[in-house]
């Protein structure tokens, strides 16, 4: 059995996107602030990390699985998706007299909180499961914050896609004004970010479970939990590729493990970058912050690419790693 984390750690995952779009708006753009600043959600960055785990062989629960039902194609239900991950049916809404009977109304809720707790998003992420026979809300060990772009001369591009397909529709003949069959090819387009470095804040408070852990229905977060979030942030964006991502890399990742009574605020406001000649530049800007905690940081881990970029800010103590190999520099 893992080990529970007796650490919290306070980091930073930066995305590099070159060409691509991390994460769209309902319009396919690339999302933005009303003030225009370009920024990545939290979705966007938990779910190449929930994929990578899936992948991995994990159970992974909030992600969208597919039936085919009288013909169609259609999406799972929460209650379809828990039966199909966990070959267990969501409880139905209990009786007047069973919700009177404290161990029958235990036993129902204990199973269904030790399945999800099984799933590796849910230790990680938490969750919100609603059904009629069983609601709870459960606070995540981890929280990451939104992500913000950094590099100031951010444009978007609209690219024209030719496909290899006749369109289907008739055209109109702009001289007769008569319909006609268009035998051309249809025309689509992708909407992508010349360059975008995205710096997310992260926190992992592995004593969120603690009351799970007294109703015996996990083991709270682990060390276990927290190297298979570990691998996600150093990876997920990298070994994620769709039309949209390729091009999206993971560039950096900070991990700094404190004392449970230590609480930093969200690091990704210290960091800015800076488009460079052969090399960009990341900042970092809490070094003096973090070395004036002293003891109470247990240590300090910092991934980047050294290849394409220059780290600029000592965090004294830190152990320095290239993103990809991994191995110290």
């Amino acid at each position: 059995m893992s080990r529970k984390m007796n650490t919290k750690v306070f980091g930073i995952m930066g995305i590099k996107s070159m060409l691509s779009n991390w994460n769209a708006d309902f319009n396919g753009e690339p999302r933005t602030l009303a003030d225009g600043q370009v920024i990545g959600s939290d979705v966007a960055t938990k779910y190449p990390i929930k994929k990578m785990w899936q992948e991995s062989g994990e159970n992974v629960f909030f992600l969208k699985s597919y039936k085919i039902e009288n013909g169609d194609v259609r999406p799972n239900s929460l209650e379809e998706r828990y039966e199909n991950l966990f070959n267990a049916s969501v409880p139905k809404k209990l009786s007047k007299k069973d919700m009177n009977n404290a161990d029958i109304k235990m036993s129902t809720q204990k199973e269904v909180l030790d399945n999800l707790f099984s799933a590796v998003d849910i230790k990680n992420f938490g969750c919100t499961f609603a059904s009629e026979g069983f609601n709870i809300g459960i606070t995540g060990a981890v929280q990451f914050t939104h992500g913000y772009n950094k590099y100031e001369d951010h444009e978007t591009e609209t690219l024209t896609i030719l496909s290899p397909f006749r369109n289907s529709k008739n055209k109109v003949d702009k001289e007769s004004g008569e319909e006609v069959e268009d035998k051309s090819s249809t025309l689509g387009s992708k909407v992508v970010s010349n360059e975008a470095h995205y710096i997310y804040g992260f926190s992992v408070n592995p004593y969120a479970y603690d009351n799970f852990v007294d109703m015996g229905v996990t083991d709270g977060y682990t060390e276990e939990d927290y190297n298979k979030l570990k691998k996600g942030i150093l990876i997920g964006a990298t070994a994620y590729n769709s039309a949209s991502k390729a091009g999206c890399e993971n560039e950096l990742a900070i991990f700094i493990e404190t004392d449970n009574e230590t609480y930093l605020p969200n690091l990704s406001h210290y960091v800015s970058f800076e488009k460079g000649g052969s090399k960009d530049k990341l900042i970092l800007n809490f070094g003096d912050m973090v070395e004036n905690l002293g003891d109470r940081i247990k240590s300090c881990e910092i991934y980047y690419n050294p290849l394409s970029t220059d780290l600029i800010g000592e965090i004294k103590g830190a152990k320095l790693y290239n993103i990809f190999t991994q191995q110290e520099i």
